[in-house]
């Protein structure tokens, strides 16, 4: 079994909708262990993805249109309003919508890996969602584990 776990430190990006999956890959073959060739080791596994926040998220969806992450992001401005009469208002009004997107979205993947590639669909991405106007950088906890 190997093991390989890595932090990573997204740079601030502005309010939307942005593809980490290459900066996910890069840090994931930094982090392998000495040896080894990152994810390209394993035969079969699977890498979790976890950011350390609660006015961001993560998600899968699509890579292709740039047209989808605009789409999403009035999609969720819609769902998750600044206008609604929101009690903690203490970091600005896009903080708690911003909780919520987060609590919808979520703050967790797993994706399987299978002969040293994440099983990502043609179509697929990994996105940081960042619900913050003005965010600082983003935290990622990254695990893989498999079976060489």
């Amino acid at each position: 079994m190997v093991w390989m776990q890595a932090m990573v430190r997204l740079k601030p990006r502005r309010r939307g909708f942005h593809l980490i999956t290459d900066e996910i890959l890069t840090a994931l073959e930094a982090a392998a262990p000495a040896g080894t060739r990152g994810l390209a080791a394993l035969r079969i596994g699977l890498l979790h993805i976890f950011i350390q926040h609660t006015s961001a998220s993560i998600a899968i969806n699509e890579n292709a249109d740039p047209d989808v992450p605009i789409d999403l992001e009035m999609a969720f401005n819609e769902i998750a309003s600044e206008r609604l009469p929101y009690i903690h208002t203490l970091e600005g009004a896009d903080d708690m919508p911003a909780h919520v997107k987060a609590a919808l979205i979520g703050t967790s993947l797993t994706v399987p890996i299978q002969e040293g590639r994440l099983c990502l669909g043609t179509w697929q991405g990994i996105y940081l969602c960042e619900h913050r106007d003005r965010a600082g950088p983003r935290r990622l906890v990254l695990t893989a584990q498999g079976e060489g």
